[in-house]
């Protein structure tokens, strides 16, 4: 037996189609839907529901999660897809999607520290709010050129872009202190939405809804060697209050020894 140590890579990756709770005028809980995580060992899982229905409160055509991991021998890579898809969602008739997809995909090269990651293919499909069409255009170009923690980092303290939308997420008008080697970037993906209607007003990437809550789009938190993106998230607030998650993916991966 060789006194040196087999390398091997230890995959990570998880989504599931929607989940959820209610804490008004009820407590229930939406547990996590089509879920599928990846052993450390790679290979492939996937997970599906269709016609869900939770009272009158969310339904969904269909929900189908897909992972992937598995090395790539012409140039020695570990690579990791993950995807969640929504058809048919509708939250108590005010927020409606034909479709959602979240898309993460990563490439470790066998000799780098931390791989890169990529987004291209997320997207929302005749996403409406409030019964109006909401147009969503994805910051694609930006979030290509960051394909790793270290990138980020590197850009944040350009105070360009990217530093005006992850040193404040949230419009708080308190800037947050800039992530150490162990932190973490919590911004949007989304470039611009438009949804100028009444009782509907945004605020960065959520959408404030007089009488319904918070509907927040296409949250990215970016950490050393992992991702995680969230095509929405909700923060519901009126005569019924909770909140929930759809369309979302996540992964990481590490080389060991």
């Amino acid at each position: 037996m060789s006194p040196k140590p087999f390398r091997t890579f230890h995959y990570r990756a998880c989504a599931h189609a929607f989940s959820g709770h209610f804490t008004r005028p009820f407590h229930a809980t939406i547990e996590v839907q089509a879920p599928s995580a990846l052993p450390i060992t790679g290979g492939h899982g996937s997970s599906r529901v269709e016609n869900f229905q939770f009272r009158e409160f969310v339904s969904f055509h269909k929900g189908y999660t897909h992972v992937s991991g598995a090395h790539q021998p012409d140039d020695g890579s570990n690579n990791t897809l993950t995807i969640a898809t929504l058809e048919g969602l509708n939250i108590m008739d005010m927020v409606t999607a034909d479709r959602i997809v979240a898309r993460l995909y990563s490439k470790y090269p066998a000799d780098a520290d931390e791989g890169s990651f990529s987004i291209v293919g997320s997207k929302f499909e005749n996403l409406r709010i409030a019964g109006h069409p909401v147009h969503v255009e994805l910051n694609t170009e930006l979030f290509e050129s960051l394909p790793t923690f270290e990138a980020a980092t590197n850009e944040y303290k350009k105070k360009g872009e990217f530093r005006r939308i992850a040193e404040d997420p949230f419009h708080t008008g308190e800037p947050l202190k800039p992530p150490g080697p162990n932190g973490a970037f919590l911004c949007s993906y989304v470039k611009e939405m438009d949804a100028a209607y009444p009782g509907v007003e945004r605020v960065g990437h959520c959408f404030s809804v007089k009488g319904f809550g918070k509907v927040f789009l296409g949250e990215l938190l970016i950490k050393y060697a992992e991702r995680t993106l969230t095509m929405l998230r909700l923060e519901i607030g009126s005569a019924v209050s909770g909140g929930g998650t759809g369309g979302q993916v996540g992964g990481n991966g590490h080389h060991f020894p």
